[in-house]
């Protein structure tokens, strides 16, 4: 593969591993998957509702996977980030990048996943389990705040 890959895709549909094929002058790859987890400010959660302007989060996702093409020498990088309802224990990110050596491998994708909440427009909405909470309590979290997956 004389030229780097760069794949990225915001969907509604579930995330599958890609199926890129790799360089063999890859030393490395890492997979990475965001999972949803169970609980969100120490609360239980049926999931997170991400909303996105697509095609300028698939933009912002392209800028951010070209600068770590370049920053970091990576042979391949794919961003897939889920938009709509997931529920916990889903998949909302699957990232895999590829490079000559494990310690860029690994540095890229912790670099990309920071800037991807740092700087792609994608809200979360937690969707709190309230049957367990007192009528008082679950009666404020339908007004549940929606934010930018970056928690500002």
């Amino acid at each position: 593969m004389a030229n780097p890959v760069c794949e990225v895709l915001v969907t509604e549909a579930r995330l599958k591993a890609a199926r890129n094929g790799i360089d063999f002058a890859a030393g490395a790859v890492v997979d990475f998957w965001g999972i949803v987890r169970g609980s969100e400010e120490g609360r239980e959660i049926d999931g997170i509702e991400y909303e996105a302007h697509r095609e300028m989060a698939e933009h912002q996702l392209r800028q951010i996977a070209q600068q770590a093409i370049e920053t970091f020498a990576l042979k391949l990088i794919v961003v897939h980030h889920r938009i709509g309802f997931i529920a916990a224990g889903e998949s909302s990110l699957f990232m895999r990048v590829a490079s000559g050596h494990r310690a860029e491998a690994f540095r890229a994708s912790q670099w990309v996943v920071d800037e991807l909440k740092r700087k792609v427009p994608i809200w979360k909405r937690p969707k709190f389990k309230i049957d367990k909470l007192p009528a008082k309590t679950a009666k404020a979290d339908q007004q549940t705040e929606t934010r930018l997956i970056s928690g500002v």
